[in-house]
């Protein structure tokens, strides 16, 4: 990959219900995570209710450096296996929408350090890249290596 991304930063966003450990939800987004990310990323803790007022915690985060940026995609694009890569290429036109892709990793499966695309309850990554043209887009993930 080129030492040039063009991503400004990756939010990351991640759901604890009540019935979750609150750590063990962390670590596995810290396993999504290169090393010099996740010593150094803070999460901001939101409380929220959910439908029947259960309690629920959304930990929030932003990775703004540039080496960090590349180390995370670098990570992604190893981490993802070619079936995975194979599923998002076929299907990114729906996760790029205003210049960002959103990737969600299965969360149980992150706690386990597999990288797993997911629907259910995941751990969710929006990618904000410099440019919003979807072909440009298309092209930079290919580049990555995040899909084919």
């Amino acid at each position: 990959m080129s030492s040039k991304v063009p991503v400004t930063h990756i939010d990351v966003r991640v759901f604890a219900h009540a019935t979750e450990d609150e750590e063990k939800v962390l670590s596995a987004v810290r396993n999504t995570l290169p090393p010099q990310v996740s010593e150094n990323i803070v999460f901001k803790k939101s409380n929220l209710s959910g439908h029947h007022g259960n309690p629920i915690t959304l930990f929030e985060a932003k990775i703004k450096e540039k080496e960090h940026v590349k180390a995370f995609l670098e990570r992604l694009a190893s981490n993802l296996s070619t079936l995975e890569k194979e599923i998002l290429g076929s299907e990114i036109e729906q996760h790029i929408e205003k210049g960002c892709l959103y990737i969600r990793l299965d969360k149980q499966a992150a706690y386990l350090n597999e990288f797993r695309l997911g629907a259910t309850d995941p751990i969710h990554f929006k990618i904000h890249f410099k440019k919003s043209n979807l072909k440009e887009i298309v092209e930079v993930c290919r580049g990555i290596g995040i899909i084919p």
